[in-house]
């Protein structure tokens, strides 16, 4: 993945570990950015793949330096846990079918 990472979360309420990693990022002057996607994948050995991952990587792609991104799947389903959102519109992704 280059200068990049993938992190799997059991669940997507813990996308707050995400907004931990670029708090920490940034205490070493490092600034990262963020796209989280809740979906079904499929494990292979050592690797991973499956549509969640395509999303993730084509929202990553509308983030900018800082930002965490999250489809609006992940959202609806934290409703009611106390993470807010700030809104920023859909986005059409490369090869997804749809607005997100």
């Amino acid at each position: 993945m280059g200068d990049g990472f993938l992190a799997i979360f059991h669940g997507p309420s813990k996308q707050s570990i995400a907004c931990a990693i670029r708090r920490r990022a940034a205490d070493i002057g490092l600034s990262v950015r963020a796209a989280l996607h809740t979906g079904e994948c499929a494990k292979r050995r050592n690797d991973i793949s499956g549509i969640a991952l395509h999303l993730a990587s084509r929202l990553l792609d509308h983030a900018g330096a800082g930002d965490v991104i999250v489809s609006s799947t992940v959202k609806d389903l934290v409703v009611g846990s106390g993470v807010t959102f700030k809104a920023r519109g859909g986005a059409i992704l490369r090869d997804v079918p749809g607005s997100w």
